[in-house]
């Protein structure tokens, strides 16, 4: 695989589509592209999943809630999707189990409840069912839960993932059928044609400054929160699009909160849902749903999105309290929500769903906003049709182009991966010369997939390969290398944040691995010293975003709960 500066350097002069944004819907759509055969080039400014698509609840879900507002055909078309990712990637989705107990009192009786699940195991085809369990059941599946009033508990199943690198593994098959693919490289501008009409793009490589003119029919704004600048270098006049509102996690360590299912509850103060998610030895919670005007990328969790999130938690669980000092980490995403009263300035605009628009400009610029991580890839392939439409208008030959094929073709880590998946962490333990222990190994299959064979094979012969980034942790020195060499990796926070999920699950949040991870990835890329620094501080400072919330607390008394705005 190319590295990211050789990704740079081959991009063409010209192609028939360029993507601006590399998030799940921008990764997607490249690979859509690639595989019919179109010449793409995708830019990203950060790296791949650097917003949204790595700060999900981390969840390919049915949408139950939608169930709510009577959109049977989005549940449909999200259960539908999320049985096709799950084939795609079984590595990195996996079945997960959800109880949603009900309470004396919830708004919705647990009769009702109930109906509505045999109407979800329905528009799922009843590939899975739910089953619901009187309280003493409840007691024995989550014996942390409060018992008090509680009148019963389904439980059904949808799925987790690793956000990032399902993002990352569409931009890796994307770049495996053709596509120039390129991280830390911003859009500076448009061009245009005579008639004004959206041409290419200008982009700036952001380690050396030099600037590629790429010339293209169709360019497609796959930006999610970043999608009202882009479309502004057209027309800063034009409405926003996009009401973005933000999303906040907490992570603490298993033993502060012990689940074992994904528990699905009502806030008690705004009855918000929110979740607490067994993630291996740590446990999340979130999210928190509120409007966002700052700058996308800068968002962080505030002391009162913690305490809100505290004090959901405490109320349910109330024989495991938490409290501020046992958060290790946060996350905080942004939702590009399309605006209910936005204006598109478009002349045509293919309204899909009530999650996303696709909008087509007048000066012929392809927006996509809105949607969820579950439906990307049926978002992603109604995307390409808009643009391919257009560039057959402007010339292109259709019969070039094969069939969209994203929905029966695995990521590359699922290549190979068959029913025995379960026993990828022996294969991978023999890949490694029985030199991984096994538990490391299961990690490694969990990440990579099929892949993670050659990620062992570099352990088999170098012990250094072997070593733990953080001691007494899964995560291994051969993915650092891997991670530069195969996977686009530019900087530290690429690596801890997204490669890996050290950033969120290591007490440290790995500041104590930062100066080793930057001296081998400088060794490999070839970083100056100062360089080096530079990337260390950028890491530094993306784990103080994430903490910002503790200055707050230093003034507010321990036993303040402060409401998130509402």
């Amino acid at each position: 695989m190319p590295s990211r500066e050789e990704m740079w350097d081959q991009v063409p002069d010209h192609v028939d589509v360029v993507v601006i944004g590399g998030g799940i819907n921008g990764a997607g759509i490249a690979r859509d592209a690639a595989r019919r055969g179109l010449r793409v080039a995708l830019f990203e400014q950060n790296d791949f999943a650097f917003g949204t698509s790595s700060r999900s609840s981390k969840l390919i879900h049915g949408g139950l809630r939608y169930l709510e507002t009577y959109e049977l055909g989005l549940v449909f078309e999200s259960v539908s999707e999320r049985r096709i990712v799950r084939e795609l990637a079984p590595h990195l989705v996996t079945p997960l189990a959800f109880i949603f107990p009900v309470y004396e009192g919830s708004r919705k009786s647990l009769w009702l409840i109930n109906i509505g699940m045999w109407l979800y195991d329905s528009l799922s085809m009843f590939r899975s069912t739910h089953r619901t369990l009187k309280p003493r059941q409840v007691a024995d599946e989550e014996p942390t839960l409060k018992q008090d009033d509680l009148r019963g508990a389904p439980i059904y199943y949808d799925c987790a993932t690793n956000d990032a690198r399902l993002t990352l593994e569409n931009a890796i098959d994307a770049a495996d059928h053709g596509a120039s693919v390129v991280s830390w490289a911003p859009v500076q501008s448009l061009l245009r044609d005579a008639d004004g009409r959206v041409s290419g793009i200008v982009a700036k490589d952001t380690r050396t400054g030099a600037l590629k003119e790429v010339e293209a029919p169709v360019v497609i704004n796959a930006t999610g929160p970043w999608a009202d600048g882009v479309l502004n270098m057209g027309d800063a006049r034009r409405s926003k699009l996009l009401r973005p509102t933000k999303g906040v996690h907490i992570v603490v360590d298993a033993e502060k909160l012990p689940v074992s299912h994904a528990v699905a509850l009502f806030h008690p103060t705004d009855d918000r849902a929110f979740f607490a998610v067994p993630w291996g030895d740590c446990t999340y919670v979130g999210t928190t749903d509120t409007d966002y005007d700052g700058a996308p990328g800068e968002e962080h969790a505030t002391l009162a999105d913690i305490d809100y999130l505290i004090e959901a938690a405490n109320f349910y669980f109330c024989d495991h309290p938490l409290t501020r000092g046992d958060v290790i980490s946060t996350w905080s995403g942004l939702r590009p929500l399309v605006a209910e009263d936005a204006d598109s300035g478009s002349t045509s605009e293919s309204r899909v769903s009530r999650e996303h628009r696709i909008v087509v400009g007048e000066d012929g610029l392809i927006t996509v906003a809105g949607g969820k991580l579950t439906t990307f890839r049926k978002m992603s392939k109604e995307t390409v049709d808009t643009a391919v439409r257009r560039w057959v208008r402007l010339g292109g030959e259709p019969s070039c182009l094969r069939p969209s094929d994203t929905g029966k073709h695995p990521l590359p880590g699922a290549k190979g991966w068959s029913a025995g998946g379960e026993k990828m962490a022996e294969r991978v333990r023999e890949a490694s010369d029985g030199s991984l222990p096994l538990d490391v190994c299961s990690y490694l299959a969990r990440t990579y997939g099929v892949r993670a064979l050659e990620v062992a094979e570099r352990c088999a012969s170098d012990p250094a390969q072997r070593r733990p980034v953080i001691e007494g942790r899964p995560e291994i020195v051969a993915q650092i290398d891997w991670a530069v060499t195969e996977e686009f990796a530019a900087s530290v926070s690429d690596v801890l944040v997204r490669r890996t999920q050290v950033f969120y699950r290591d007490r440290d949040q790995g500041l104590g691995a930062v100066d080793e991870v930057a001296a081998r990835m400088g060794a490999i890329i070839g970083w100056s010293e100062d360089e080096r620094r530079d990337r260390v501080e950028e890491y530094r400072l993306r784990v103080a975003l994430s903490r910002r919330w503790r200055t707050e607390a230093e003034t507010v008394p321990k036993d303040s709960v402060v409401a998130a705005s509402t």
